[in-house]
């Protein structure tokens, strides 16, 4: 048995020695790019190796980052103290005794909150929730309440338990510390001179080191108060004790270090009576004050250690206000003094407790004076002068406004925040704060909560701080002095700037303000809730950096407005036009066409949703993003217009879109402007697409082509018309029902075009058509023969002899040149009644029916040209053409009523002279003239008119009603 124990010893310190070697083989090395110090250590030698994991160590290797120590520490303990266990949630470890913990709870546990990503930071992880109420503690936390002997090692390898957002955009614009302060350090620091001016008002009490019993008392403690309705939050003491306390705990400072700054401060105005506690050199009297052995062990003193050493050196040495004089000397003797109090504490005991206070001494002798000094700014009095480089103490103020955040719900404020307020104003003579300062940081404070949390509540904090800061010539004269000594130079990529106060802590939220503004459609696509809160915070922010001396634009509301929303609109187009293209696969649509759709629509969102926001600011916003997207469109737009020839597919698809897009855009700036002024507004800001002279051109090519396929149609339709009555209620021809179909086919497919078009276009068409009926009815009589022809010539009036008679008519008639040849009595015979009666029911049918053709043209044209933005846009062209509504086919009807007339009279004329000849001028004076009477023509007259009236009082249609002709004769 002896012998296996003493080879397991053997194999275990083989495997330490071994462990040992390859750690530092790997740190040493090249393989991990940059190794972080865990805090009081300064080199290898300081770490215990042993308690260093070698898989995080290797996991760090393999990707070729940087590697923090003390996270590897942590993860060792956390591998050696908690079971391994596999990621099933059904598979959970008890950290307390089941038995010690009492009973279980009563009230069902809180359910899982699914967070959705906030507006404002997109980035924000789902595990991270906004309104959550979970605080989880790890190991060192709980080890922090039981174990008093190792709390300050605990609290050095402490991660917060705050778990921020990506807020990495948004920094404090000064300088960073080269001594390396982290903000543990400068949590830890600040806390230390609150309780010097704490002390200044006579509330310093050392508490009793005795650790209370109860677990579940001290970790009520530690979080502040407890959510839970069935456990009541302990009582804390009442006025500044409890003040502190509080403060303490919102600051996570551990009770062995509160308890031994407290010692230190009260040890160190021991002797000097009259002096106030926050006039003294803090970080200086500290280490005078406190030992080594007050430590649990010498990692956390010398991390102790480091952290005031820095602090003195970047108050003292590296950004001070007033210079040590004598070309820096002294500042050089100071920063050797520094590094040799740290050297002490690797001196032996005796050795380095020489040095160290030598060091201080001499260090003291070289600070007092500087801090010590009459006044600074607008600070009188007796105030020490310790950190006059503000930077940092501007830092530091800013870790104690922090604590004003609740810990169980960091995007809510604590109840105690107005007393915490309070409290910190005993801070402003020591850290040189003024009212303008402190309304400052704690805006910057409350808007990175923001940004860090989410929580629109704290965001409005936020903006009633920024509103508090008061303008330049509302700050009293000592006052503007003293912020106008602030100044810090901070690298950025053009080099060297140097800001102002107000520059360094509002130009980031600016920034940051304008980042998400530049972008709104994306930041706010949920809603646009916040926008008015984040553009109240840049509009403000503006407000207070324009009064700035070296404020290089001096930009006005209406620039910056403009400017967000162009920034954001490009880049929104720009999404759009990424999405069209993906989808212009799957559709038969135009890209252009679904672009100019997909931009109306954005549009539309716009005026809807965030331009009432931004008209606050600017009136006109919704004028100018309108003419914005228009122009952005229009670009896309040109090169399809230039290469324009044809009225095709894609014409018809592509202009009433940017038809559509246009009118909607000239709407928008009207409503924006005012019918007043709009007018200037859009010849100054927008260009017009010229849709409407493009698609006319376009148009009146397709207008003649389609002319000259009606007037062929009309000649096809004369050639082929044999003037025969449709049916016996349609007493018209065939003919003039074809010419109408195709007439009407014409305006439908006119019509049909739903490209932009003017009245000119329409005009053009209407002509054709005009000209179209007056070939028609020019064909309709063009057939008929002169009338002279049918009237024979006039007889010679003598009294009738029957020889004298005979020879008399046959003379005449032989030597008459009036007397229709064999060629034209042909002719005129085929022009039989019914015939011309069917050419006049034809003509009247087509006047009748072109009143009706008007009527739907106009009317149609009325709803495709509403008067809408319609005298602006032509103002605009420059080019105001109108629609004659009444007197379009006017040529028409005179020609066809001049063809009545002809017909109607030719009809009367044919039917006395030339059907009627026997009766009538054969039988003229026979056998004499008493017996030759009219009423004998009444018989035949009757016979011929017969079938007409006939037809005429079975239908009530007819027009040729020829007894009105039959008068005409009477003259002849």
């Amino acid at each position: 048995m002896d012998s296996d124990e003493e080879n397991g010893t053997k194999l275990l310190q083989r495997y330490r020695r071994d462990r040992r070697v390859l750690l530092s083989f790997i740190l040493s090395g090249s393989l991990i790019k940059r190794v972080v110090m865990p805090p009081g250590a300064v080199s290898l030698d300081d770490i215990d190796l042993d308690q260093v994991s070698i898989d995080y160590v290797l996991e760090c290797a393999k990707k070729g980052g940087m590697l923090e120590l003390s996270e590897a520490i942590r993860d060792y303990h956390d591998r050696t103290s908690f079971p391994v266990t596999s990621s099933s949630a059904d598979e959970f470890f008890l950290v307390t005794a089941p038995e010690c913990s009492g009973s279980p709870p009563r009230r069902a546990p809180p359910p899982i909150l699914i967070d959705m990503p906030s507006p404002i930071m997109p980035n924000l992880s789902k595990s991270q929730s906004l309104h959550s109420t979970r605080q989880e503690l790890s190991v060192d936390d709980i080890d922090d309440f039981t174990d008093d002997d190792n709390e300050e090692e605990v609290n050095s390898l402490r991660i917060s338990r705050r778990t921020p957002n990506d807020a990495t955009d948004l920094h404090l614009g000064l300088p960073s510390f080269a001594s390396g302060i982290t903000d543990d350090d400068l949590r830890e620091s600040a806390f230390e001179i609150l309780l010097a001016c704490a002390g200044a008002s006579g509330g310093l009490i050392v508490p009793s080191k005795e650790k209370k019993k109860d677990k579940k008392s001290k970790l009520l403690k530690k979080l502040g108060r407890s959510k839970s309705d069935h456990v009541a939050p302990p009582q804390r003491a009442t006025g500044l004790v409890g003040l502190l306390e509080t403060m303490r705990v919102q600051l996570e400072i551990s009770e062995a270090m509160d308890i031994r700054t407290r010692q230190g401060l009260l040890h160190a105005l021991d002797g000097k009576v009259g002096k106030r506690m926050d006039t003294l050199l803090v970080p200086l009297e500290l280490l005078c004050c406190i030992s080594r052995t007050e430590f649990a062990d010498k990692r956390t003193y010398l991390r102790w250690l480091k952290r005031q050493l820095n602090i003195l050196e970047e108050g003292l040495i590296n950004h001070p206000a007033v210079g040590f004089g004598e070309s820096g000397r002294k500042a050089s003797e100071s920063r050797i003094l520094l590094r040799k109090i740290e050297e002490s504490e690797s001196l032996p005991p005796t050795a380095g407790e020489l040095q160290r206070t030598e060091c201080l001494r001499s260090l003291r002798e070289i600070a007092i004076p500087l801090v010590e000094r009459p006044a600074r700014g607008d600070l009188t009095g007796e105030v020490c002068h310790w950190a006059d480089g503000y930077h940092l103490n501007i830092c530091l103020y800013e870790k104690l406004l922090c604590s004003v955040f609740d810990m169980l719900d960091e995007g809510k404020l604590t109840e105690e925040v107005e007393e915490i307020l309070e409290l910190l104003k005993s801070t402003w003579r020591v850290l040189g704060i003024t009212e303008t300062i402190h309304y400052t940081c704690y805006a910057w404070v409350l808007f990175r909560q923001f940004v860090v949390t989410g929580e629109s509540e704290i965001l409005k904090y936020a903006i009633g701080q920024l509103k508090k800061i008061p303008l330049k010539e509302q700050r009293g004269p000592q006052e503007r002095l003293h912020l106008k000594s602030l100044r810090s130079k901070v690298e950025s990529d053009d080099g060297f700037q140097e800001l102002t106060f107000l520059q360094s802590l509002l130009s980031p939220i600016q920034g940051w303000a304008d980042k998400q503004l530049g972008d709104y459609h994306l930041q706010f696509a949920e809603g646009a809730s916040a926008l008015q809160d984040i553009l109240t915070v840049a509009m403000s922010a503006r407000r207070l950096l324009v009064e700035e001396p070296d404020q290089m634009t001096q930009s006005t509301e209406k620039d910056h407005i403009e400017s967000y929303i162009s920034s954001s609109l490009k880049s929104e187009f720009s999404r759009i036009i990424l999405d069209v293209e993906s989808k212009a696969a799957g559709t038969h649509e135009h890209p252009l066409a679904s672009l100019a759709m997909e931009t109306q629509k954005l549009l539309r969102k716009d005026s809807s949703l965030f331009m009432p926001i931004l008209s606050q600011w600017y009136p006109r916003a919704t004028a100018f993003a309108a003419s914005l997207l228009h122009k952005l469109y229009g670009n896309k737009l040109k090169p399809f217009l230039d290469g324009v020839e044809h009225l095709t597919e894609d014409v018809v698809s592509v202009f009433p879109a940017a038809e559509s897009l246009e009118q909607y855009v000239i709407t928008l700036v009207i409503s924006s402007c005012g019918e007043e002024t709009a007018d200037a507004y859009l010849r100054g800001k927008v260009t017009l697409y010229q849709l409407e002279t493009i698609s006319g051109t376009l148009v009146l090519r397709w207008v003649n082509s389609q002319l000259g396929r009606i007037l062929s149609w009309v000649e096809r339709a004369i050639q082929q018309e044999a003037w025969n009555p449709i049916s016996a209620q349609q007493r018209h021809g065939s003919s003039i029902v074809e010419v109408y179909r195709i007439v009407e086919e014409t305006v439908d497919q006119f019509f049909a075009l739903k490209v932009p078009m003017r009245s000119g276009e329409l005009n053009s068409l209407l002509n054709g058509i005009d000209n179209a009926f007056q070939v028609y009815t020019n064909h309709v009589v063009d057939k008929l023969v002169s009338k002279e022809d049918l009237i024979p010539p006039v007889p010679i009036l003598t009294r009738y002899k029957k020889e004298s008679g005979i020879k008399a008519f046959v003379k005449k008639e032989s030597v008459d040149p009036r007397l229709p040849d064999e060629r034209r009595s042909s002719q005129i015979n085929d022009l039989t009644t019914p015939k011309l009666c069917v050419r006049l029911n034809t003509l009247f049918y087509a006047i009748s029916q072109l009143n009706n053709l008007e009527d739907s043209i106009q009317q149609r044209w009325t709803k495709k040209k509403p008067r809408e933005n319609l005298n602006i846009k032509r103002s605009m062209d420059g080019k105001s053409r109108s629609f004659a509504q009444k007197d379009s086919f006017d040529g028409s009807r005179k020609d066809i009523n001049a063809a009545i007339d002809r017909v109607s009279e030719f009809t009367g004329t044919k039917i006395v002279f030339w059907d009627l000849r026997e009766p009538f001028i054969n039988n003229l004076y026979r056998p004499n003239v008493s017996q030759s009477r009219l009423e004998l023509l009444i018989d035949p007259l009757d016979l011929k008119l017969k079938p007409r009236m006939e037809a005429k009082d079975r239908n009530g249609n007819d027009q040729s009603l020829m007894v009105c002709l039959v008068p005409k004769a009477g003259n002849y």
